[in-house]
């Protein structure tokens, strides 16, 4: 079986790092793939590290950018890929038919337009599987690809003294750091990293400086020490708007650390209030506020809701489980070609 994963992807975000860590998991597995991502020297390297040498094409606009459609034709007939993966709606867009069976990835709940060239489409969810269904895709070329977590094997990090709150995710509106900067004010006890990069940086930076929060509050960047960084934290807060799934929710469970979510899309429809997690609603300081008080003041709590999550986490989201789903979906896919 050869596989060809294909990512066009920003340098940054939860889908590219579901990616990076879910074709490292599949090489690991024995499973032959090649790799072809958008240009990104540092996601590059990540996956030389790990045994996988990507091409790089630069994915710009489909019906512009011939060099990237016949790179990866170049790639395809060099390759002759059994099942070919375009993760997300700019790699789908790039996907022709009869060359290989053709997988569709969703991170979100995207317009099927961008896969129209796919045989099979595959959700993170049951929500976004239902969504590819209503949208008036076949049933049964409609499927559920899990995304996994690493087995946590951080290392403690040089923190304060004080309660750690942590929160990963793009500097985006959708994932409401701006409120999650506000509810600090009314959580004195603790200190926040944030760790992430995007366009919202220097507004949040102005933001953290206005309320004098810069004692307390740290902008990290995007970091690649995710486990590192959830070995060394207190709580994970995960405030987002919108959120189609949200990786970050199965992290905190394979990392041990307790969890507080709002109800959006993804981690509502994940996450069991109170037993392996807090939900509060979308964009509400004071049930947010209450929460994160709450919580780190309730170490009780703290051990219910990492057993709970721990407990989910050993029956659906570990490498093993994820991997042997994908390999049984390509198997399928193969069989009814």
């Amino acid at each position: 079986m050869r596989v060809l994963q294909v990512m066009a992807g920003a340098p940054h975000g939860g889908a590219e790092t579901c990616f990076v860590d879910t074709v490292q998991a599949l090489h690991r597995a024995g499973i032959d793939q090649r790799i072809v991502i958008r240009r990104d020297p540092a996601r590059a390297k990540i996956l030389r590290d790990g045994g996988l040498d990507p091409v790089e094409l630069s994915f710009g606009a489909r019906w512009i950018d011939l060099p990237t459609r016949f790179g990866l034709a170049r790639v395809i007939d060099a390759y002759k890929p059994d099942i070919a993966m375009a993760w997300m709606r700019r790699a789908g867009s790039y996907m022709t038919r009869g060359r290989a069976v053709n997988l569709g990835w969703f991170g979100g709940f995207y317009d099927l337009k961008y896969y129209r060239n796919c045989d099979h489409l595959a959700g993170m969810s049951a929500d976004m599987r239902d969504h590819i269904v209503k949208s008036g895709w076949p049933a049964e070329r409609a499927h559920i690809l899990r995304a996994y977590a690493p087995e946590a094997r951080g290392r403690r990090l040089d923190r304060p003294e004080a309660p750690l709150l942590l929160a990963l995710g793009r500097l985006h509106e959708a994932k409401a750091f701006d409120v999650l900067i506000d509810t600090m004010a009314d959580v004195p006890a603790a200190h926040l990293w944030i760790a992430g990069e995007g366009h919202l940086r220097a507004s949040l930076e102005q933001q953290i400086a206005r309320l004098g929060l810069g004692d307390r509050v740290r902008l990290l960047g995007w970091r690649n020490d995710r486990e590192d960084l959830l070995a060394t934290c207190d709580v994970c807060v995960f405030p987002s708007r919108y959120e189609p799934f949200g990786i970050v929710s199965i992290e905190a469970w394979a990392a041990k650390v307790p969890l507080i979510a709002t109800r959006s899309a993804g981690p509502g429809a994940l996450i069991e209030d109170g037993s392996d997690g807090l939900l509060v609603p979308i964009d509400d300081r004071a049930a947010l506020a209450e929460a994160m008080n709450r919580l780190i003041g309730d170490r009780a709590l703290q051990a219910k809701l990492v057993a709970g999550g721990r407990r989910r986490y050993e029956a659906e989201f570990t490498e093993a489980a994820v991997v042997a789903s994908y390999k049984a979906l390509f198997e399928k896919m193969l069989a009814g070609r």
